[in-house]
């Protein structure tokens, strides 16, 4: 993609992130993304399907910067605690700071139908593939303790799933990042971490 055409396409994911946080996915309309990037409404269709695809390429997008974040982060760590607390980290100040597309990810995807849900599960999958590989090498190096694999996956993401949603529909947020230690005494203490 020629870097011009690259930026529209930028331009158009941003318009789209925040016109479906401020609108709702279904009330959004196509031209109201268009305004907000600054381009005609035809232009998006150069781009884009449609607005289901709109919606699914701004999460396979956005989720593949985010997944891409966290692998460098825990890259630095030496140990599962670390690698954990990196994970819990970065997940809370991504989406901290793209306020807009935690509104997305926890409120409209979750509302839309079954094949939206299916065109997204790829990135997601990517990610908890990532948490599932750091928790089976803290179990390999005896760093922490879980029964079974999926079930850790299970109550790590939904700790923070569960976090940022409260975050995303509290009349008065707080800073996630105030609450990244108490969520790591959290999940150490669950997997009885060893240092």
């Amino acid at each position: 993609m020629s870097k011009p055409r690259e930026e529209k396409y930028k331009a158009i994911l941003d318009a789209a992130t925040e016109a479906f946080a401020e609108y709702g996915y279904f009330s959004c309309q196509v031209s109201k993304i268009a305004k907000l990037a600054g381009v005609a409404d035809g232009t998006i269709y150069l781009y884009f399907k449609n607005k289901q695809d709109i919606l699914v390429s701004l999460f396979a997008e956005r989720m593949g910067q985010f997944t891409q974040e966290i692998r460098h982060e825990i890259v630095q760590c030496r140990t599962t605690q670390q690698r954990l607390a990196s994970i819990v980290r970065t997940h809370l100040r991504y989406m901290e700071e793209n306020r807009s597309l935690a509104i997305v990810t926890q409120i409209e995807l979750r509302q839309s139908d079954p094949q939206i849900r299916e065109a997204i599960s790829g990135p997601l999958r990517e990610y908890f593939q990532l948490i599932e590989q750091v928790l089976a090498e803290g179990m390999e190096k005896e760093e922490i303790v879980i029964r079974d694999l999926k079930v850790g996956r299970q109550l790590f993401f939904g700790t923070l799933d569960a976090v940022i949603s409260d975050w995303v529909i509290s009349k008065k947020p707080r800073s996630l990042v105030e609450v990244e230690d108490v969520l790591i005494d959290l999940i150490r203490g669950a997997f009885r971490a060893k240092n």
